[in-house]
């Protein structure tokens, strides 16, 4: 997949010493499921940022809102730390003088949740427990982590398109189906059959292997009598 998605967390950005212009926050947690999507929700595996973390980051930056004219900080340039632990991924950048408005926005608590931008190369779709539609975010790269003020609309066409995939079906289909909130039917993957003529001219029957193996056993003990 190559098209980049957002999503926002729960975390909080803040200011990490007051008097440094240093900001930061969890861009992301794992393991925690995220709101209604539009038919599904999604978790983060805590495996997702392996690729990028091992490359080092590259390319990744802090922008404010995603914006590309609000740059903030680059890993290239050491201005933007991110790490990986337990929780999810947490960053750290140095906010430019020419940032000073952000700055204020986050010591005032004006710019109060973060987000990452990111494109997925695995996934993996099953159900909640509850039974509704749960996407799970296996590995992917991380494009931007950003302090936000006013969470975006996130598009999941990606998600749906995902599915779509997996699935089988037309995307058309599926995105009718997340407007109506059935996505659950798409998660259902057909047993595995083999189809078998046992007799000439006859038609076809279909048994799991197990089956086969006794209906083959009756036939013979029928023929010995």
């Amino acid at each position: 997949m190559s098209d980049a998605e957002r999503r926002f967390t729960r975390g909080l950005v803040e200011v990490r010493a007051s008097d440094t212009r240093k900001i930061g926050g969890y861009a992301a947690k794992f393991n925690t499921l995220s709101r209604n999507l539009g038919g599904f929700v999604e978790r983060l595996d805590p495996g997702f940022f392996a690729k990028s973390e091992g490359d080092g980051w590259p390319e990744a930056m802090a922008r404010y809102n995603h914006d590309d004219n609000r740059l903030l900080g680059t890993t290239d340039a050491g201005t933007l730390r991110l790490v990986v632990d337990g929780t999810g991924l947490d960053y750290e950048t140095d906010v430019p003088a020419s940032r000073e408005d952000v700055m204020e926005l986050v010591r005032r608590g004006d710019v109060r949740r973060s987000s990452f931008a990111f494109r997925t190369f695995e996934d993996d779709w099953s159900a909640t427990p509850e039974g509704f539609p749960l996407r799970t975010l296996l590995s992917g790269a991380l494009v931007d982590v950003a302090p936000v003020n006013s969470p975006a609309y996130m598009d999941t066409s990606t998600g749906l398109r995902s599915l779509a995939d997996k699935a089988g079906a037309e995307l058309a289909e599926v995105r009718a189906a997340a407007d109506e909130g059935d996505l659950a039917r798409f998660l259902a993957r057909p047993k595995s059959t083999i189809t078998i003529d046992l007799a000439p001219g006859g038609q076809g029957d279909t048994h799991p292997p197990l089956a086969l193996r006794q209906r083959r056993a009756e036939l013979n003990r029928r023929r010995t009598f």
